[in-house]
């Protein structure tokens, strides 16, 4: 492990130099992997692990899609891909990605197959975190930690096929054995991450819930209609609304910032782009800030998760989500999206 330096914050962190793949797999390689979940995380780490030559067996119902995914993804029934049940029986490691409302109604099935130690292993610290809420309390006698990817299991799965790594955080709630940093390096080194950050669990879902209703998801998608209805307001085309909205930010603006910074973005751009930039940036960061905050609250004091855990397990919790999704899906903005995209020069068919 080695101490980094961040903005002047030293951080212990963990690179694929230090602790490499064959390390892992000698670590592992009395392990079984059972990947619990195929949803949202589990495609990507599973085959990861998969490719990386880790013992991984996959758990999920007969009978549905996921499970028809893992047959399609190269996990074969009775020998790899399992009822859950069979999964966690035979699993020494069980990797927990399931959704969190599904988590707190599968427990009290995990929780038997929890035999002295086994490593219990989350991608979230939710249900630990707000254990009062979903009821997830291991046994003592297992270790318990997690690998967090900072990005969807696609993104991990396609810069794994890439040859890159997606950056994770871990963490240790609970070393049973005595072995429980080599167990969840190991892990996070076979899914693919780039290079592991520490944390804890409670940091890891206050910053998670945090990002995805901030910056990540529910800020952007806020900004991007705040300016396209302002510029559609004042007489744009659709098309153009778009592009200086959406299009020139993902297609442009943001990997110039992913290579080097925003500074280097910003000396990248027309002075007239930088003058404006600097001129207005902290006015969104105070205008915004006092959200934040109320954002953070709502998550630290447990309001958020309860209305994860409530709305997600309602039985027409799908319905709801897709009539929601249909609504950003078929907004005048995003149908222009769609548009834009079909234009990009590698979306045409050229003739020659």
């Amino acid at each position: 492990m080695a101490k980094l330096n961040f903005g002047g914050t030293e951080e212990n962190v963990v690179t694929r130099e230090e602790f490499p793949l064959s390390k892992a797999q000698e670590v592992l390689k009395d392990e079984v992997v059972a990947v619990i979940g195929y949803g949202v995380q589990g495609p990507g780490q599973a085959l990861n692990q998969k490719d990386n030559g880790i013992n991984v067996i996959v758990g999920q119902r007969k009978g549905t899609k996921t499970w028809d995914k893992a047959v399609s993804d190269g996990f074969v029934p009775g020998e790899t891909l399992f009822e859950i049940e069979e999964a966690l029986e035979k699993g020494t490691v069980i990797c927990y990605l399931l959704s969190d409302a599904a988590q707190i109604a599968l427990w009290p099935t995990v929780k038997k197959h929890l035999t002295p130690g086994k490593a219990l292993y989350f991608s979230h610290g939710f249900g630990i975190t707000f254990n009062e809420q979903t009821g997830i309390i291991p046994p003592a006698d297992v270790d318990v930690f997690l690998v967090a990817p900072k990005g969807s299991g696609t993104s991990l799965r396609r810069m794994f096929l890439q040859g890159r790594g997606l950056n994770s955080s871990y963490a240790i709630f609970q070393d049973a054995t005595g072995n429980a940093f080599n167990r969840v390096i190991a892990l996070g080194i076979a899914v693919g991450s780039g290079y592991l950050f520490e944390t804890n669990f409670k940091k890891e879902v206050f910053s998670d819930l945090t990002g995805e209703r901030g910056t990540l998801m529910g800020c952007i998608q806020g900004i991007f209609a705040a300016q396209y209805e302002v510029l559609r307001k004042n007489g744009h085309s659709p098309s153009e609304s778009f592009n200086e909205t959406v299009e020139e930010l993902t297609q442009s603006l943001m990997p110039l910032v992913a290579e080097n910074g925003m500074d280097w973005m910003y000396a990248n751009c027309s002075t007239t782009a930088q003058r404006g930039a600097l001129d207005w940036w902290k006015r969104f960061r105070d205008a915004t800030k006092p959200v934040f905050e109320e954002l953070y609250n709502s998550v630290a004091t447990g309001v958020e998760s309860q209305k994860s855990i409530d709305s997600n397990s309602k039985p027409d919790y799908r319905e709801k989500l897709d009539a929601e999704l249909k609504e950003l899906r078929e907004s005048e903005m995003w149908q222009t999206g769609k548009t834009v995209r079909s234009l990009r020069p590698e979306n045409q068919v050229v003739e020659a």
